[in-house]
């Protein structure tokens, strides 16, 4: 009997992972409809409100959930909960430039570059062991990144891809941190991440004489996207990580990079280009492929944006 009640309450779990996890994706999916919705708000003006929003939604959440301060939790962590907070400013910035200034499609295809980002920069800071199956999962990769970037001849196309790019980086830099860190929760320098994005991006604004004060329907929308599409994302993405080995957070992570394009077309008509199609496909089987692989590997800490 008690084995049995064992394998129920594992398999409740279980599916209560995939559930939430799969939930987290369509969340952070919604992020470049969230930004094509905004009329006027420049980067760090989107940045800033989402970054109010999303620093007091996980003060509350971790307070709740731990029965402590945020800080104290960051405090234990130390320097590199620092380094996880400000490289997930630029990954941000990154982030939200790059679908306004190119296709969502191939923004969010470029963000899914990021565990192969943390597999190089984990050997090269940490000394990590890269598996040979994710060496060959990288050169894919990076054959689909050469396909989709071909036709950005327009210099503001290829500068978003770039930023693309740059996006994934940061967040490769925050998984790392936290493996250096030796931190098995994220969401603290998740949190750090948000204050830092409303003193760097408030001394930016200032700096470009850009208005504090955005429209009620751009400052809703930011501030929507700091609580529902990252922080609530995130959250979901904790919870329901902690039950799933990385192989399936791999593989539900593709329902954020294949959802995100969807809710663009359905709602704002906006497609992609059969170079970013294709790259598209190419990327996602390394992705794919390299998930399926290790299917006994422990969860990443971060598996997006």
């Amino acid at each position: 009997m008690t084995t049995m009640n064992q394998s129920s309450l594992g398999n409740d779990g279980h599916r209560f992972g995939v559930l939430f996890v799969f939930a987290a994706g369509v969340l952070w999916s919604t992020v470049g409809l969230g930004i094509r919705l905004i009329e006027d708000a420049v980067v760090w003006q989107i940045l800033l409100y989402r970054s109010v929003s999303l620093s007091l939604l996980l003060y509350v959440f971790i307070r709740i959930r731990s029965g402590e301060s945020p800080f104290a939790q960051i405090r234990r962590t130390g320097f590199p909960a620092v380094i996880a907070g400000l490289s997930l400013v630029a990954a941000y910035s990154g982030g939200i430039y790059a679908i306004q200034s190119t296709s969502v499609a191939n923004a969010m295809l470029l963000f899914a570059t990021a565990p192969f980002m943390a597999a190089v920069l984990g050997w090269i800071v940490l000394r990590e062991p890269v598996r040979l199956a994710t060496l060959v999962a990288i050169a894919v990769a990076i054959a689909g990144i050469a396909i989709m970037v071909a036709d950005k001849s327009g210099g503001v196309a290829l500068t978003g891809s770039l930023a693309a790019l740059g996006s994934a980086f940061g967040f490769a830099v925050f998984t790392v941190a936290l493996r250096w860190g030796r931190s098995g929760e994220m969401l603290p320098s998740v949190f750090l991440s948000g204050l830092f994005g409303i003193i760097v991006t408030s001394g930016i604004c200032l700096f470009l004489e850009l208005s504090l004060v955005l429209s009620f329907r751009d400052g809703g929308i930011a501030m929507g996207m700091g609580v529902f599409q990252v922080g609530a994302g995130l959250i979901l993405y904790t919870l329901g990580s902690r039950s799933l080995p990385a192989a399936e957070l791999a593989l539900l992570s593709l329902a954020e990079v294949l959802l995100g394009p969807l809710w663009v077309w359905l709602f704002i008509g906006e497609t992609a280009t059969l170079n970013t199609l294709t790259g598209g496909a190419v990327l996602l089987a390394a992705i794919a492929g390299n998930a399926l692989s290790g299917k006994q590997r422990k969860p990443p800490p971060i598996t997006s944006p």
